[in-house]
């Protein structure tokens, strides 16, 4: 039986910069023939039919938009990972203060956790409920939310919270633009419904309906996708918001010790690298009396899938420069754009294709 192998020198001529390669022609024993480099129009000429032959620009249907000028080239972004408790007045309480601080220590955009008013489980949702509508008594988190972004001129990613409306209840995260406006709400689209025995079992499905619509929002630092927990876990809406031109992934998010430990990490850097854009996620603190042990772990991912900061498991503040010349930077090394085969496969975005204006 074999149990290895040696590797012995090649008798083959050795190519280098200085020697050119040696061919075998017919009359002729080791003849030099000098290595050419095609001129530049053949080498164009032969880029564009491969290109014209992949369909590169097929590969996503409609044709995916350019990327837009940001308004800004860098800001600083702050992760809010807070603790949650049966107390919905603390929590939001909590939360304001925590966006205060993340202001204060310069963040443009403040991002919050999943469910983050309310303690992470189906009996709750219906109690910690807001109509998102109403005003005042009938949406307390939303109002803050809207009043603290406007007194202090920051955008805010407003983790998620339990929203009412009519007979169903949904998980629902509002973008807030620094006027107080509302400028994009997302609703969760892949509920998450678990069940391995002996370790976890939870179905969002048991209580909450699923959102219907893909949310991207212009804001003041840029076009952003929107994202929450389980919808991570799909490339295929990552892909949509990186066709319409998303700068940055926003998922505010509670993965469970279970899953965080193998796929938290991972999900957000495949969701970065994959698009070539920013991943950011927010994660609540975790708490090991809890009916939910989140995975803690809120993290800032690059255009590269190169981990810029992470917070531990514990109640933090994470504030960290988001630098949108990296973007360009990792795309024009590495075009994957240019790279894609529509020949093969293709992305459709039904919502543009469907809209009047795709």
């Amino acid at each position: 039986m074999r149990t290895g192998f040696t590797i012995r020198p090649s008798s083959a001529p050795l190519l280098t910069a200085d020697r050119p390669l040696l061919r075998l022609s017919r009359g002729t024993i080791n003849r030099p023939i000098p290595a050419t480099t095609p001129p530049p129009c053949l080498r164009l000429n032969t880029a564009l039919a491969v290109r014209s032959a992949f369909q590169p620009d097929e590969a996503r249907v409609p044709t995916a938009l350019p990327l837009p000028v940001p308004p800004v080239s860098k800001f600083n972004i702050a992760l809010c990972q807070l603790s949650v408790t049966p107390d919905k007045e603390r929590n939001i309480a909590r939360a304001r203060k925590a966006i205060e601080e993340a202001a204060g220590r310069g963040a443009q955009l403040v991002v919050l956790p999943e469910i983050w008013n309310s303690p992470l489980s189906n009996d709750n949702f219906p109690i910690y409920a807001e109509e998102i509508d109403g005003v005042g008594d009938a949406a307390p988190s939303f109002s803050m939310l809207s009043e603290a972004a406007r007194s202090l001129q920051t955008t805010i990613i407003g983790g998620s919270i339990p929203e009412r409306s009519g007979d169903c209840l949904y998980n629902t995260c509002c973008v807030f633009g620094t006027d107080g406006k509302l400028l994009g709400k997302h609703r969760k689209i892949h509920l998450f419904d678990i069940d391995i025995p002996g370790e976890i079992t939870f179905k969002e499905s048991n209580t909450l309906t699923a959102g219907k619509h893909a949310t991207i929002v212009d804001t003041d630092v840029g076009r952003i996708g929107i994202g929450i927990c389980h919808d991570i876990r799909f490339p295929e809406l990552a892909i949509l918001y990186a066709a319409r031109g998303a700068h940055l992934l926003c998922y505010p998010g509670a993965f469970n010790i279970t899953t965080g430990s193998l796929l938290w990490e991972l999900m957000q850097r495949a969701r970065a690298a994959d698009n070539q854009l920013f991943v950011a996620t927010c994660s609540p603190a975790r708490d090991t009396g809890a009916c939910y042990v989140a995975w803690g772990h809120s993290t800032l991912v690059g255009p590269f899938g190169e981990v810029i900061a992470m917070a531990d498991h514990e109640e933090a503040i994470i504030v960290e420069e988001v630098d949108y010349s990296l973007i360009e930077l990792r795309r024009s090394s590495l075009p994957l754009d240019q790279q894609r085969r529509g020949d093969l496969y293709r992305s459709v975005d039904v919502h543009r294709l469907n809209s009047s204006g795709a």
